[in-house]
């Protein structure tokens, strides 16, 4: 059977997704090794910002693209860039005060999140099989992060998820602001995002010159690399596919993230870790057979 465009378009959206959370898997690894070197997580993310306004600045000057936002397009693309903010602050912000296996576990709530609200936010009608596939892919996440049960503080409980809404608030937002071009969509969520990251790192003090880079310019430039490959292939999957079927593929990251720590860190995996490794990849594979199937045209 052929595949029409709306089909088309939905499998090059689960497959960007897919590239998205394997960049933003091979992020933390930049950002741990960046940390080690002394260079902080809001310090990261504020010139990223930078570099990645830079670079959609030329990009829109060599493209000769438009910078106006289509009429409508306004308020989702405010709440993209303040979502897209403020999502990395509370998640960042929660490590302070939990472990990060549980924040991550508490986070990656937001795929059951989002299948939850699509049919109140969305035409999309309430799907329980894709419930179903949304709740083996957090399985398989907290098994493969393996959150610790001590040192648990109901603060850092809060802001992931805290995080874990806002990113689902996030999906839905740039679900919405599908019809703005590639370029301004880019640029005016991140003029958004740069005042907020300017307040945390005044809040947390940890501005340091451009010249404290040279420190660890490799994890430097891998973390802000692969975020900036991340956020662009996000945006893409999210023009294409519908959020619940993006938050699902996004499962992924966390898997990502161990299986290149274990290559390039060296860390060992588990019998447990395999196992939610190959839930969530499962998973996966059924929610691509699902949008397959809600892609196929009704029988005449």
């Amino acid at each position: 059977m052929i595949a029409g465009p709306d089909s088309a378009a939905r499998q090059q959206g689960i497959a960007l997704a897919l590239a998205s959370a394997a960049a933003f898997g091979s992020n933390i690894i930049g950002a741990q090794l960046a940390g080690q070197a002394g260079l902080s997580g809001p310090l990261l993310v504020f010139y990223r910002v930078f570099i990645m306004l830079a670079l959609v600045g030329v990009a829109a000057a060599l493209l000769r693209a438009s910078l106006r936002i289509p009429p409508g397009q306004g308020r989702p693309l405010i709440a993209f860039g303040l979502t897209s903010a403020l999502v990395g602050s509370a998640y960042l912000s929660s490590v302070a005060f939990v472990p990060v296996s549980v924040a991550a576990v508490v986070f990656y709530t937001f795929p059951v999140l989002i299948v939850l609200a699509e049919p109140l936010l969305t035409p999309a009608r309430f799907s329980p099989d894709r419930l179903v596939i949304a709740l083996v892919a957090f399985l398989g996440v907290a098994l493969v992060v393996g959150p610790g049960l001590d040192g648990l503080d109901l603060r850092g409980l809060a802001l992931a998820m805290a995080a874990s809404v806002l990113a689902a608030a996030q999906f839905f937002a740039a679900g919405a602001c599908a019809r703005t071009p590639l370029v301004p969509k880019l640029l005016w969520s991140h003029l958004l995002i740069l005042p907020v990251t300017i307040i945390i790192l005044w809040l947390v003090g940890g501005f340091l010159p451009p010249q404290a880079i040279a420190v660890a310019p490799l994890a430097f430039a891998l973390a802000t690399g692969t975020y900036l490959l991340g956020f662009l292939l996000q945006v893409m999957a999210l023009a294409r596919v519908a959020p619940g079927a993006a938050a699902l593929a996004f499962c992924a990251e966390p898997v990502f993230s161990v299986a290149i720590a274990a290559v390039v860190l060296g860390e060992r995996l588990g019998p447990v870790q395999y196992a939610g490794g190959a839930l969530v990849v499962g998973a996966i594979m059924a929610n691509v057979i699902l949008e397959q199937k809600r892609a196929q045209p009704a029988p005449a």
